[in-house]
């Protein structure tokens, strides 16, 4: 494992375990609205600064960009850090099982390595830039699905911007008669993984930020899938939207969403 991943991953697992112990604990949750939709709680906060102080002790130049505490610059800005602290928030506040850790590494703005952590279930999926993607220890792929009406695919609703939600209605209705079957669990991050897995055949969703993407969109392609924003162009980082799958799957996918 390259040494910048196992510092990743040493920051996702510290903060799944701040995560579990709030979890085990049962206690109540600080929990404040952001936005419409989209909350934070002391747990979000605590896992992030958890991630920050491990990357910081590493990595003291890097530049880092996190959910909770934004962008924050550094003497190298050629390595940046993207970090969301627990994609899932709602889940997690409803004891809906479905939330997650996300870490990527950009270099000179390209995805370097990636981790997405399910402190749950225990599920740790990595990639590195021309080195493949693993759940554990085992390499994964994307499924063979060849058809989008044999896919299972998955999707997020906006939910924070309610102006693209007639948008979304359209493609959802698309979908449920071109797809074998849809699904939302509510974990951006967590969906991209099962994708590289193989647990889903592709994956749409609008209104997402960079750290919900970064480091599942990397544990994609290098476990064989596509990326790309819903014209099938490589700017989904920047606009916010994702749309992803195996190889033959996503063409019909893109179409689909047209």
């Amino acid at each position: 494992m390259h040494p910048m991943l196992n510092i990743a991953v040493k920051a996702a697992r510290r903060a799944g375990a701040i995560i579990n112990r709030a979890a085990l604990e049962g206690g109540a949750l600080e929990i404040k609205a952001k936005n419409k939709n989209d909350f934070v709680t002391q747990v979000d906060k605590a896992a992030e600064q958890a991630i920050i102080g491990i990357l910081r002790t590493a990595y003291p130049e890097h530049s880092i960009l996190a959910e909770e505490s934004g962008d924050t610059p550094g003497a190298r800005p050629e390595y940046r850090w993207v970090i969301d602290p627990l994609d899932g928030t709602t889940n997690y506040i409803h004891g809906f099982p479905q939330y997650c850790v996300s870490i990527a590494l950009e270099h000179k703005g390209v995805l370097a390595h990636g981790v997405v952590y399910d402190p749950g279930k225990n599920e740790l999926f990595t990639a590195s830039r021309g080195r493949g993607a693993f759940l554990d220890d085992r390499r994964i792929r994307v499924s063979k699905c060849t058809r989008l009406q044999d896919a299972l695919v998955g999707t997020g609703f906006p939910y924070r911007e309610v102006s693209r939600l007639d948008r979304y209605l359209a493609q959802m209705r698309t979908l449920t008669v071109s797809a074998a079957g849809l699904r939302r669990a509510g974990a951006a991050a967590l969906d991209l993984a099962y994708v590289a897995a193989g647990r889903l055949d592709a994956f749409w969703e609008l209104g997402l930020s960079r750290w919900d993407m970064a480091a599942g969109a990397l544990l994609i392609q290098e476990a064989g899938g596509l990326v790309g924003d819903l014209q099938g162009g490589p700017d989904y980082l920047d606009k916010g939207e994702i749309a992803c799958g195996t190889p033959k799957v996503l063409p019909e996918l893109l179409e689909a969403l047209r």
